[in-house]
């Protein structure tokens, strides 16, 4: 059994949740808009970032990001290159190991997409006092970390 925050009840932490998913469905919904106008789906917008976040990632590496098989991987791959948005090319070292990068035209896109959180972001931030703003910030950054800090144990 989980142990309940401190100075929060069960019908808080309920509410909690209830806020979260409604705000999940309202990016997530801009977020279906947006991915629509490039033609991607959610996972291939996920490998879309975790690529745009390095120089190059070898198809073993996309298959442990997104937690899929190569297979899997591999057909994720496909379809974005298709639409232009990575490339595969041969690591220097070794002709054999094979690299997606992004392209221009995938920078291009997800850095549509962010500009479009960030400018939502933006309006849900101007109604919160600054002292809010930073709190928030950090509590997300501490969430964020606890999040992460946990997928790699």
């Amino acid at each position: 059994m989980n142990p309940q925050p401190t100075g929060l009840s069960r019908a808080d932490v309920e509410r909690l949740a209830d806020i979260i998913m409604m705000m999940q469905r309202c990016f997530v919904q801009h977020l279906s808009e947006e991915l629509s106008l490039g033609q991607v789906s959610f996972p291939q917008f996920f490998l879309l970032g975790h690529i745009a976040a390095g120089e190059s990632l070898s198809m073993t590496e996309i298959a442990e990001k997104m937690s899929h098989t190569t297979a899997a991987a591999t057909g994720l791959v496909d379809r974005l290159e298709n639409l232009g948005y990575v490339e595969r090319m041969h690591a220097s070292d070794d002709r054999r190991k094979v690299l997606v990068r992004i392209t221009d035209k995938g920078e291009t896109l997800v850095g549509r997409i962010r500009e479009g959180i960030v400018s939502k972001l933006s309006l849900v931030t101007e109604i919160l006092e600054p002292q809010e703003q930073t709190t928030w910030l950090r509590i997300y950054e501490k969430i964020h970390h606890h999040i992460t800090c946990s997928q790699q144990n």
